[in-house]
């Protein structure tokens, strides 16, 4: 019986190189969230919408007024911006044709929500 799970055990491959390389794959989204005189806000709400699942992350940014997702699926679109006190940044689209693992964008609130 100890034989056939030692056998069983050499069998079945380690996890833990494949997790690794599935990590090394994701993606991270991150920038700074700025007033219309390029200032860093900070409070604001940053809004991440996954297109594929309809899942929204949120993220509230930093002092410096940085935000960051990480963990992206590189096969999903996705749809970013921010609000704060009535003002909301543009949308953004991060493509799943984007190769880059780290994207930088830096929003800009700059027009009230009515």
């Amino acid at each position: 019986m100890i034989l056939l799970l030692l056998l069983l055990a050499c069998l079945v491959p380690p996890s833990a190189p494949q997790d690794a390389k599935h990590e090394a794959e994701l993606r991270t989204v991150r920038g700074v969230l700025l007033d219309k005189a390029d200032s860093p806000i900070s409070a604001g709400v940053v809004f991440l919408k996954n297109n594929r699942t309809n899942a929204v992350r949120s993220y509230i940014s930093d002092d410096g007024g940085n935000y960051r997702f990480s963990g992206l699926d590189p096969n999903a679109d996705y749809e970013l911006h921010a609000e704060k006190d009535g003002a909301k940044s543009q949308t953004r689209t991060i493509s799943s044709f984007d190769s880059r693992k780290d994207i930088v964008l830096n929003l800009k609130l700059d027009k009230k929500t009515s």
